[in-house]
């Protein structure tokens, strides 16, 4: 997985709120949990790793996605401020912070000594992080992940959210992922979204949103933040099968798009609201279309905003 390449349990059982609130948002949501690519089976299992992919890209060969046509890496340093050098307008965020996460990093392939060092994540320990996976064609995650983390912290700034990302490929690799939920932690924000695609096999579909398990051990505790991760994870998910008319996924969660773990450093470590998005599977044609897509890209980024917003407000 691109998060984490420990096999994950599938049809979770989830709290009763995170339900439905699900349902509640999916009632205006066409195809929610339905149609013939909802229907599901059990994941492929992938292999050791930390919050991170299940292997290594392969080579770019052939097809390449469409230029992202939206926002730029701004080169603002990891978890510093807002990527905008302009004053943020007002809006409905004004006052509140969300650190965004791109998944992996472009240049972790070339540190992958780096990269294999496992760190502490309080309930045992994990790869720093890895390279991430990719499509057929060599669209890398790390890239995806950026190009939707770019367009995403545009929308939301928009709305008057001050934004951090953990990093903008303007670090060797990493950061590693006891480092990602500790810039989560000391920006103390509102809430934290980690942006990934999965690496699954062809015929496993659609998105979802991991939610962190009510964990306590070592350096880990997330009592306190299991309930307002849940409730932001299901306003995600809901709105992100309404902007991109993505269904949710067909491998994992009960074609409920969520899915709970309580084995990734990057949720077990946070002291903030955080979940993480798998927007697709990059390794089936039909998904990997979709990632590919710059406008796709942008409707992914739309249905994240609109679920932060939604949750931010109440």
């Amino acid at each position: 997985m691109p998060y984490d390449d420990s096999p994950p349990p599938t049809r979770r059982a989830r709290p009763l709120s995170v339900a439905a609130a699900l349902a509640a948002v999916c009632l205006t949501a066409a195809g929610c949990g339905g149609g013939p690519e909802a229907e599901g089976a059990g994941a492929a299992p992938p292999g050791p790793g930390a919050d991170a992919a299940s292997s290594t890209a392969p080579t770019p060969t052939g097809k390449q996605p469409e230029p992202s046509g939206t926002s730029s890496p701004s080169g603002s340093a990891s978890g510093s401020g807002s990527g905008s050098a302009n004053p943020l307008p007002k809006g409905p965020l004004t006052g509140r912070t969300v650190v965004i996460d791109p998944g992996h990093n472009p240049r972790n392939r070339d540190h992958t000594r780096e990269i294999n060092e496992k760190v502490d994540i309080g309930t045992g320990r994990k790869e720093c992080d890895t390279t991430g996976t990719s499509t057929d064609d060599g669209y890398a995650e790390a890239r995806f992940t950026l190009d939707v983390s770019h367009r995403l912290r545009t929308l939301l700034e928009a709305e008057g959210a001050r934004v951090r990302l953990t990093h903008d490929a303007d670090r060797p690799f990493g950061p590693c992922i006891d480092e990602r939920a500790r810039i989560g932690n000391e920006a103390k924000a509102d809430a934290v979204v980690s942006v990934h695609a999965d690496g699954s096999a062809v015929g496993n579909r659609g998105f979802h949103v991991i939610l962190p398990a009510g964990v306590k051990g070592g350096g880990a505790d997330t009592s306190k933040i299991v309930k307002s991760s849940a409730d932001l994870g299901a306003r995600i998910a809901g709105h992100f099968v309404r902007t991109t008319g993505s269904a949710p996924s067909n491998y994992i969660g009960g074609n409920t798009g969520l899915d709970t773990r309580n084995d990734l450093g990057g949720l077990n470590l946070s002291t903030v609201p955080k979940v993480f998005v798998e927007c697709g599977n990059m390794r089936d044609p039909k998904d990997a279309a979709l990632l590919t897509s710059a406008s796709w890209r942008q409707k992914a980024a739309q249905g994240l905003a609109d679920g932060i917003t939604s949750y931010l407000k109440g």
